[in-house]
């Protein structure tokens, strides 16, 4: 009889090591068909986890009927610590083919159509839409999240004006234009963020106060972001951070911070970029698990400060890690994932640009065009900075091959980089129209790439245009002015003889980068390097030995700064408390 007690060995003889609970889950998946009638009185938890076993004994089919059912997954958006499964679960069922998004969307219409002119129950069904059309964004599904919470967003229209409904309408507009800003919805966006402003003036005018904005405002600040409208964008992240308190959810508050961060960075204020994003990674790790998506988020925008502030190497560390996390919970084919291989790819190309090694870039930003075009529309706008990036580093691999003496090999990629650069700035002026940042990285873009095609003349007047909608836009002395300012150098030196031009814009340029990132900057090389032909095409030799001293005294300085760098992330350092970061922010 004793042997009745002992663990029941597996088919290899080797005892089993999953719990009694474990076993009775992995019974009911074996058995759903049957079992199924029944599972209506198990808690969330425990049909989640029954769920899963579905999902690790890859009967899609069955996970994909049961999913497809809204009130059923209405019911695992409430077991909220198991997001990350919940996201890989509906990941395998879109790669499956189940379109569960647009499926979820059409059910949650018929409900929204079935209360609207109901006096009761409307609350329910709008706070179901934020639910689900928050849970659809996270999840990369921006179209589908969209149309949800557009229809929770007619719902809170419609309801009675009072200041419950207010906060709940702002709420949705919070999740609206989060999934809108990222899928470049802008026109779409626009209606939003004037509903959200027209709805803060009403609680501001009831003199209600119960009702914190510092996550919508954060929102104000990505639209503007995304559409290159800087001052803006770092307007509305200073909103929001004055609008931090130590009681919001720390979701909120890392959001807020990272936001902030980025509009600090093109801004070009490094050291409060810094401050915010390092604050953000550490609160993210020590709030989330290091595989959680918003720690991935929160790295990612990290990596985008790196990688602004010449940190070139550690900018590489950090989005080849973020890329890691995305594609453990998104799996290959989905928009998240397809962003962080862009990011990586653009990383890649900066490292490597003196080296010539795009191999691993090229890779990387084919995989990330390859998820967009088949997730997306034709032509869509996100589609516009991967192409962009495909085409710089395209142009690179061109000018590598004709050293070798490829020149059929070369003239091709020349000219799928004009292709694709031509896309791209097709994109950006029908979306944002001529003068935008986005427009002017484009024809900058094409300056180059004329130059390198031996089309000196278009490439003058690309770069011109380039510098004049940037001057207009963010002043003389910014940044990417600099940048176009030393690729028409660069021009004139080395194509067009205009030599004293030249040497002015290289005096110009190196002003620019030395203001914003000191003598150590890695851009400087080309400056300098460009003076050194200047001066000896124009015999001036004494600027020539002033200038073979300046560039030594620059790799000495860069090869300091290189061996000083420390880890992106301090493995011991903890969050400060909120509000000395704010101070501190505000103090600099």
């Amino acid at each position: 009889m004793a042997d009745e007690h002992k663990p029941q060995a597996g088919a290899t003889g080797t005892l089993s090591t999953k719990t009694l609970y474990e076993l009775s889950v992995c019974q009911v998946a074996d058995r759903f068909t049957k079992l199924k009638k029944y599972l209506t009185c198990l808690t969330d938890n425990i049909l989640f986890d029954v769920y899963y076993e579905l999902y690790k004994k890859k009967k899609l089919c069955l996970l994909g009927a049961e999913f497809s059912d809204l009130d059923i997954f209405s019911k695992m958006l409430r077991v909220r610590n198991r997001r990350i499964h919940l996201f890989q679960l509906f990941q395998a069922l879109m790669d499956h083919g189940t379109k569960i998004d647009n499926e979820l969307a059409i059910s949650y219409n018929v409900c929204c159509s079935r209360i609207r002119n109901k006096l009761n129950g409307q609350a329910n069904i709008i706070d179901l839409g934020l639910r689900l059309g928050s849970f659809l964004s996270d999840a990369g599904w921006y179209a589908e999240s969209t149309k949800v919470l557009l229809m929770c967003r007619d719902l809170c229209i419609t309801e009675s004006e009072t200041a419950e409904n207010w906060c709940r309408t702002l709420d949705c507009c919070h999740k609206l234009l989060r999934a809108q800003a990222a899928y470049c919805a802008f026109k779409d966006a626009k209606e939003t963020h004037e509903l959200a402003l027209s709805t803060v003036e009403k609680l501001q005018y009831a003199g209600y106060e119960d009702c914190n904005h510092a996550a919508l405002y954060a929102e104000f600040s990505v639209l503007f972001f995304m559409r290159s409208e800087y001052d803006q964008a770092y307007r509305w992240s200073l909103a929001a951070l004055k609008e931090l308190k130590p009681t919001l959810p720390p979701r909120i508050t890392i959001d807020v911070l990272r936001q902030a961060a980025k509009s600090c960075v093109v801004k070009r204020e490094f050291k409060k970029a810094g401050l915010l994003i390092r604050q953000a990674v550490y609160l993210s790790r020590e709030v989330f698990d290091k595989n959680h998506p918003k720690f991935c988020d929160v790295l990612i925008d990290y990596g985008f400060h790196l990688l602004n502030f010449d940190s070139i190497v550690n900018s590489v560390s950090i989005y080849e890690n973020a890329l890691s996390i995305r594609k453990e919970i998104f799996g290959r084919t989905n928009l998240h994932v397809a962003i962080a291989h862009e990011d990586l790819a653009y990383a890649l190309y900066v490292r490597e640009y003196s080296s010539g090694r795009f191999t691993e870039a090229r890779e990387h930003v084919e995989r990330a065009i390859e998820i967009m075009e088949k997730l997306l529309p034709f032509e869509h706008l996100m589609l516009a900075s991967a192409k962009r990036v495909k085409a710089l580093i395209l142009e690179e691999i061109a000018l590598d091959n004709e050293q070798d003496n490829a020149s059929t090999t070369n003239k091709e990629l020349l000219l799928q980089s004009e292709y694709l650069h031509l896309s791209a700035l097709r994109l950006a002026q029908t979306a944002f129209g001529e003068r935008n940042v986005q427009t002017a990285k484009h024809y900058g873009n094409l300056g180059r790439l004329y130059q390198s095609m031996s089309r000196f003349q278009e490439a003058e007047e690309m770069h011109l245009k380039a510098i004049s909608i940037k001057e207009e836009l963010l002043g003389s002395d910014d940044y990417e002015v600099g940048l176009s300012i030393g690729h028409l150098a660069s021009l004139y030196n080395f194509h067009m003889s205009r030599y004293r031009d030249a040497e002015k814009l290289y005096y110009r340029s190196i002003a620019i980068n030395l203001k914003l990132f000191g003598k150590s900057y890695s851009g400087l090389e080309y400056d300098y390097r460009g003076l050194l032909h200047v001066y000896e095409k124009l015999q001036d030799y004494d600027k020539l030995l002033e200038y073979r001293d300046t560039l030594i005294l620059w790799h000495d300085l860069r090869k300091q700064y290189n061996q000083s760098e420390h880890p992106p992330i301090d493995l011991n350092e903890r969050p400060q408390l909120i509000e000395h970061v704010i101070k501190t922010f505000f103090s600099m």
